[in-house]
């Protein structure tokens, strides 16, 4: 059985609608695996389904290794000029 990336993952209250944020991405992923797992859970005991749900398992073994990536992603001091390629300070909430 595969685990959720993220159990629990809300929205952060943010105004910045037009731009992508990483707790939206962690929420979309997560959201999407609980799509999948829905969708095995429907196809647990169906005749010929032993494929599907092999392919779909592997769909959340990649949905959870994205949800790792984005978390470790976060612009800090120490990357913020490889990043953006100029030498600056990202702003801390």
């Amino acid at each position: 059985m595969v685990e959720d990336a993220t159990p629990g993952v809300r929205r952060a209250d943010e105004d910045d609608n037009d731009l992508l944020t990483y707790s939206e991405v962690a929420v979309r992923v997560d959201e999407e695996i609980a799509a999948v797992r829905q969708e095995i859970a429907a196809l647990r005991g169906a005749a010929d389904a032993a494929d599907r749900i092999a392919g779909l398992e592997s769909r959340i073994a990649d949905l959870r290794d994205a949800a790792t990536r984005n978390s470790r992603r976060r612009i800090n001091e120490e990357n913020f000029e490889k990043f953006f390629g100029y030498v600056g300070t990202p702003r801390h909430r």
